[in-house]
């Protein structure tokens, strides 16, 4: 059975800067190459989710420009269902800097643009993908009282929520979190929101208790090259990642979200295997450049098994 995955969330054009390594204070470095890729979390998780499989659709907006045209065409071109994207002419397409390092690793500074302009009355307009979905998710790239108007009209029909509370905060909304079915924060995240620092499996099922008390069913928190933490009330734990030598870690995380979406049942009968899936997709993702271009198949990744 093909999941229904609906998207509310962020579309932002990546600018690639490969470099040997950050800059100190006040230093001048070489950039190595530069690339433009299609990208933001929320249309990487769209692009995930739609490549394993998923019929996805996706609430957002871009700006009234080339950015925003490429990325429109760059998401039908993926089979995302993009009806529920507004064109805002008072703002530009969002952006993203990816500060690229020869390890792999990267940073990145985020322009929000037309990511800010989503709003709740437009969830609100568009809630027919949602009632209609088996899964719902959001991340921190666009306005929170958007993702709370999605999240009640999923909770009220029966739609699974997924949260990814990224990029980091410290502010925790226990109204959202009172929504969330399923929750996938990296370790910084989980520690941002629960004032609990992830350092082994005691503090991971501290963080993810806390979340239990608050309403979340399910809790996985991504340990990168150390694989992923899932939780449920009464059991926990580790699957091990799968090792691979990185190229760019760009989209692993919404990687890892939109395959587990496209593979979850809506009774988490097979959490675990949907996980060891998801994580397969994502060790896919960082072994290639850019965000869009890296995000495997159903076919790739069921190859690498």
């Amino acid at each position: 059975m093909t999941n229904k995955v609906t998207i509310v969330g962020s579309i932002n054009v990546d600018r690639i800067l490969q470099i040997d390594q950050l800059p100190q204070s006040g230093e001048t470095i070489r950039m190595q190459d530069f690339s433009i890729a299609a990208g933001g979390k929320g249309a990487n998780q769209a692009v995930a989710a739609a490549r394993s499989g998923a019929q996805t659709s996706f609430i957002g907006a871009v700006g009234q420009d080339l950015d925003g045209q490429m990325m429109l065409n760059k998401l039908r071109d993926n089979q995302v269902n993009t009806n529920a994207i507004e064109v805002m002419n008072s703002s530009a397409t969002g952006q993203a800097y990816i500060l690229l390092q020869a390890t792999g690793q990267n940073s990145i500074i985020i322009s929000a643009g037309a990511n800010a302009d989503v709003s709740a009355d437009q969830v609100k307009a568009n809630q027919a993908l949602i009632i209609q979905a088996d899964f719902v998710m959001a991340q921190f790239e666009t306005p929170l009282a958007a993702t709370i108007q999605a999240f009640e009209i999923a909770q009220a029909n029966r739609t699974i929520t997924i949260l990814n509370p990224a990029p980091a905060t410290a502010a925790l909304s226990e109204e959202l979190l009172q929504l969330t079915d399923i929750i996938v924060p990296n370790e910084t995240e989980a520690a941002n929101l629960t004032g609990i620092e992830i350092t082994n499996e005691t503090s991971m099922r501290a963080a993810a208790d806390k979340f239990f008390a608050l309403g979340v069913k399910v809790v996985i928190i991504t340990l990168g090259s150390r694989g992923v933490f899932m939780a449920r009330a009464g059991f926990d734990k580790i699957i091990p990642a799968v090792t691979v030598t990185a190229v760019d870690t760009t989209a692993a995380g919404d990687t890892f979200i939109g395959s587990l979406a496209s593979e979850l049942h809506a009774d988490f009968s097979n959490l675990e295997a949907a996980i060891v899936y998801a994580n397969r997709a994502s060790a896919l993702t960082v072994q290639k450049l850019g965000a869009f271009p890296s995000i495997p198949t159903r076919a790739e990744v069921v190859a690498s098994i």
